[in-house]
């Protein structure tokens, strides 16, 4: 009896290839050291400003407070929902309300924040470095509490119609864990700030993989065809090479426009 050979498209082998390329190029032209991907990494997305980041030793971390907090709950988030399993169903309406008003404080905090930058335009209260981390954090877990979902019941053949959040105690682990990884940052104790710098930087390269796989799976309208992390490969592979395109591209013009990898400065 003849074996039925499985079709190889092209697709497998010219991704995992491009991946290999654009990390390999994207690793040559930014900053050596582990910390200083991280920082090439938080360079793209935030304005990484002194004043407004955590510091360890004579090292700051790769993204300002706000975004530290936002990326490591975004971050913390999926992988705590993704242990879950394949749950799709959207958060409880009490749950998305308290999402919505995690995502209200994020918004209400920044601006208060931007308003603080421009002495003559009066802010409505003392923003610090703790504010924004909170805000953050709560913003980072509002994201991951929307994305999972839509990633499982967009990607998978089969998922469940529970949302990964479905009960109190889920929901109380979910706040707690964010918890405890704020006040680990607000330690401040050097080694562990190092690691929940590289975190943060996986973090934003986390979110936008899961964002681009799934605009690929939506344009190749191939939306439900996916049996497990294996066969997803392909459209996380598709991902990461959006996603580290965008980042090194946002690297080079913010490079080309300030010609330093150092944050920005207060006005």
């Amino acid at each position: 009896m003849q074996k039925t050979r499985t079709r190889v498209l092209p697709w497998h082998w010219i991704l995992p290839g491009l991946a290999i390329l654009l990390t390999a190029i994207w690793l040559y032209l930014t900053p050596e050291g582990i910390l200083g991907k991280a920082n090439a990494i938080g360079y793209s997305v935030c304005h990484q400003i002194d004043a407004r980041s955590f510091q360890f030793g004579d090292q700051k971390m790769p993204l300002c407070a706000r975004c530290t907090g936002l990326f490591l709950g975004a971050l913390l988030g999926v992988v705590y929902q993704l242990f879950r399993g394949r749950k799709g169903k959207m958060p409880s309406l009490p749950l998305m309300i308290l999402l919505g008003l995690f995502a209200f404080a994020w918004v209400f905090d920044g601006i208060n924040s931007f308003l603080m930058l421009h002495p003559t335009i009066p802010s409505l209260y003392e923003t610090s470095n703790i504010t924004r981390l909170i805000t953050g954090t709560g913003m980072g877990l509002a994201i991951a509490g929307i994305l999972v979902p839509i990633f499982n019941q967009t990607m998978y053949q089969e998922w469940e119609d529970i949302s990964p959040l479905n009960n109190l105690g889920f929901v109380s682990g979910y706040l707690g864990a964010a918890m405890i990884l704020d006040v680990l940052i607000l330690l401040e104790i050097p080694w562990i700030l190092f690691l929940l710098s590289l975190l943060s930087a996986l973090g934003v390269l986390t979110l936008l993989t899961m964002v681009y796989s799934l605009v690929w799976v939506m344009i190749f309208k191939r939306e439900n065809t996916y049996t497990g992390l294996q066969s997803l490969m392909m459209p996380l592979l598709g991902g990461y090479c959006v996603a580290i395109l965008q980042i090194g591209a946002f690297d080079l013009v913010r490079f080309l426009m300030t010609g330093t990898w150092d944050g920005f400065g207060l006005f």
